[in-house]
């Protein structure tokens, strides 16, 4: 995962330019693939697609009719997608190619998301998992938090991580606050721009290159234009670059491990039930995370954080309609607050019979004021 400085320089311009860099295709359920004249284009060495999105559509359904007829045709949607997934899952293994499986993250409870994903994915050992997030915004998307729990489920059924799939932003804010998401950060970046150059964009924190670079997709590929086409496939289909050759690609193939630390660091492990929980039965089990100590960098940022707001509660409160006294303190400034009607007679008043000691002052500090 690590790159050197004249790795990155070319990795990050236009690298799919050069044709020793290998290429991966994603793709969702409504995009149409050739697969014979996929096949012929060889620097494609992988395939991803899209597998759960969410939590599953309930399997039995209730309500009113338009409620059932939904429900069903939900449900008739997951089935057909399933189908799909499995097919061009059996097809492109076929063709010699590399699987791998994505899951679109919504708002919801992050552990049965995952294991949704399993469920549906049926990963085997050397396919690819990566959690999508699209945004940093919670009402639309999974949040950071709840994602840190997803690939903690993800490693605990399968014993190895997915990879990260987001765009420039949220990637950048994940990297800024990398003492917070620990596991994220560390996880192998698939990295969504569609710009030709990203060397001053990218969010260097844990992260000192991409495991993938989505480079085309609907946003920046049309009829007339478009940075790569990938034979077989529409021009809305997303085209990805590694930062390494075939052989390597295969070599890494399907990550699974984290960035600079062990993953057991990083993991969890079950909390023991007492035996009279056990024996009681209907138990549930309560996993408890493992951190790793925190970096030189980690602590940096965090005590950085923390001064701020030790230093910012010292200042004395920015205010523009202060009455002007030869001396106005702390004292002076609760009192002013506490006083409704601010005529000067009445402030002279509140003034005079302030208490130093519920304002949180005392004499010795008017003192010296």
């Amino acid at each position: 995962m690590t790159l050197s400085a004249a790795a990155r320089a070319s990795d990050f311009s236009e690298p799919w330019k050069n044709a020793d860099r290998a290429l991966v295709v994603d793709a969702y359920e409504y995009n149409s693939i050739d697969w014979a004249q996929l096949a012929t284009d060889k620097r494609v060495v992988a395939f991803i697609n899209k597998a759960s999105d969410g939590i599953p559509p309930p399997y039995f359904c209730f309500g009113s009719d338009t409620e059932v007829k939904l429900c069903k045709a939900l449900w008739k949607r997951h089935a057909v997608t399933r189908e799909l997934f499995q097919t061009r899952r059996i097809v492109a293994k076929a063709l010699g190619m590399k699987w791998g499986a994505y899951h679109l993250a919504r708002p919801g409870n992050p552990v049965e998301q995952a294991n949704n994903f399993l469920d549906f994915a049926e990963p085997a050992p050397d396919d690819l998992m990566a959690l999508d997030i699209e945004g940093n915004d919670p009402t639309q998307w999974m949040s950071l938090d709840d994602a840190e729990e997803f690939v903690r489920q993800v490693h605990r059924r399968v014993g190895r991580f997915p990879v990260l799939y987001t765009n420039g932003k949220t990637a950048q804010f994940i990297a800024d606050n990398r003492y917070k998401y620990r596991l994220l950060s560390r996880l192998p970046l698939w990295y969504a721009r569609y710009k030709p150059d990203i060397d001053v964009h990218f969010p260097m924190g844990n992260w000192q290159g991409y495991a993938l670079w989505q480079f085309s997709a609907q946003a920046n590929c049309g009829h007339f234009r478009c940075p790569y086409r990938v034979a077989g496939t529409p021009d809305d289909i997303d085209v990805n670059v590694a930062p390494t050759d075939a052989a390597t690609l295969h070599r890494q193939w399907p990550f699974g491990g984290l960035i600079d630390v062990p993953s057991d660091y990083l993991a969890s492990v079950p909390v023991p039930l007492s035996r009279e929980s056990a024996l009681a039965g209907k138990t549930t089990l309560i996993y408890a995370d493992v951190a790793t100590p925190p970096t030189f960098e980690e602590l940096v940022a965090v005590l950085g954080t923390r001064w701020s707001r030790f230093r910012s509660g010292f200042r004395m409160p920015v205010v523009k309609t202060v009455p002007r006294r030869p001396s106005f303190g702390i004292v002076e400034y609760v009192a002013w607050k506490r006083t409704e009607q601010r005529s000067p007679a009445q402030l002279d008043a509140a003034f005079a019979a302030a208490d130093p000691v519920s304002t949180a002052s005392t004499e010795a500090n008017r003192g010296q004021r």
